[in-house]
């Protein structure tokens, strides 16, 4: 086969590039390298900031997201004993941010490309991405056989373990890594949200996260140490774990609504960049190009920011001939995604507690979450960071797609 646009992986960036591609006419075909039962199922990210929820809208995948998504207009913090909000509309010019899971983004983009898109193969495993001077190879196996995929351009949609990132040369890839000393324990429950917005929480027993994926489903996390196993950690004990940590002297007896845990897994923490995201003929979008612990809610939205941006470079390109929006996309991609980077970093390492954490870096810890809950100016910064990462050098300006109504303007 032969088209304009390869991608390589059908996670959330790469399925909405495919979306985004084929509204403005443009051909792709996308390969994934597992099966359709298993890419719906993975369980990620929840969050979507409002340049999400637009990106989405525009892909024509909206509309399950308007009916069921939660629209969240701010966080809590919970720290020595006390809660505090964050009002996003009230620090963060208006915007909000929706819960919607990652799975059910994925369900309405696959739905949507097998019914009107390019072709999308499941079970498609990539063996190499090989550059000659004028279009890229990409050779996978499918059903047992060797094939070939000629491209004008291909995106490495691929994740980290995936191979398209090896197609940039080693002597100019460059790769900054942090891994953290800790990981989450997660698990999904039959068990209403006990509060209608996300809860932060830092304790001395170590961090918690009360997330949500429905009115009926809650999405619930704990810091644990690396190598856990979940077989150490029975129902029981989770619950318990949990009540523990979101504790606040404000409401004493404060317990978290129980029910079946339906999954439960362990999730590493590390940051990780990629430079340059582009090479010639090949660029790279998602977790290949940089991953983020999960604190800050920043890993889909940067994936699906980074797909709109090459999404309305490919355009540019059809209509115009130039190269010159894909030419800077690395740059682009790159100043939103440092500072996305030191948000979520800041976020993890104020809230989570170290394994040989002193007292006094507790203490600096508890000043920092102290001063965001009085100063309305670290609010405000906060808040900024969560729903929407600005471009530096721009005040206000935040790489999107095409802009569609506020999430307010949405019944949850």
């Amino acid at each position: 086969m032969h088209t304009t646009v390869g991608i390589v992986g059908a996670g959330p960036a790469g399925l909405l590039l495919a979306r985004l591609l084929h509204r403005a006419g443009i051909d792709s075909v996308v390969l994934e390298a597992r099966d359709r039962a298993y890419v719906e199922q993975r369980q990620r990210a929840g969050i979507l900031e409002q340049t999400t929820v637009d990106a989405l809208r525009a892909a024509g995948a909206g509309e399950r997201m308007d009916q069921e998504g939660i629209v969240h207009h701010g966080i809590e913090l919970r720290f020595d004993g006390r809660a505090h909000r964050i009002d996003f509309p009230g620090l963060a010019d208006g915007r909000s941010v929706m819960v919607y899971a990652q799975t059910e983004v994925v369900k309405d983009l696959i739905a949507l490309q097998l019914a009107e898109g390019g072709p999308l193969l499941f079970e498609a495993e990539v063996r190499a991405v090989e550059q000659s001077a004028d279009e890229v190879a990409v050779r996978y196996v499918h059903e047992g056989a060797e094939h070939t995929l000629r491209c004008d351009w291909v995106v490495g949609c691929d994740g980290f373990h995936g191979v398209t990132r090896n197609a940039i040369p080693e002597d100019l890839r460059r790769s900054y890594e942090r891994t953290y000393p800790y990981s989450w324990l997660g698990i999904l429950a039959e068990a209403p949200p006990v509060y209608d917005e996300l809860i932060y929480a830092h304790s001395a027993r170590g961090f918690a996260l009360a997330s949500m994926r429905s009115a009926s489903v809650s999405r619930l996390y704990l810091q644990v140490p690396n190598g856990t196993d979940v077989a150490d950690w029975p129902d029981d004990r989770i619950w318990d774990e949990l009540d523990a940590r979101l504790a606040t002297r404000q409401a004493p007896g404060w317990k978290l609504a129980r029910g079946p845990v339906t999954a439960k897994s362990v999730l590493p923490m590390r940051s990780h960049v990629t430079e340059p995201m582009r090479h010639e003929r090949v660029l790279l979008a998602g977790d290949a190009a940089h991953i983020v612990p999960p604190t800050g809610a920043k890993g889909l939205n940067l994936a699906a920011t980074d797909v709109a941006l090459l999404a309305k470079a490919f355009v540019h390109l059809h209509e115009s001939g130039s190269t010159r929006l894909l030419d800077d996309y690395s740059d682009t991609c790159l100043e939103r995604i440092w500072r996305a980077e030191h948000f979520s970093y800041f976020m993890t390492t104020t809230l989570h507690a170290a394994p040989d954490q002193s007292p006094f870096e507790t203490r600096l810890q508890l000043s920092q979450l102290a001063r965001i809950a009085s100063s309305p100016h670290a609010a405000a910064e906060l808040a900024h960071n969560y729903v929407g990462v600005a471009l530096p050098g721009r005040p206000g300006a935040v790489a999107s797609a095409p802009t569609g109504p506020d999430l307010g303007e949405q019944a949850p």
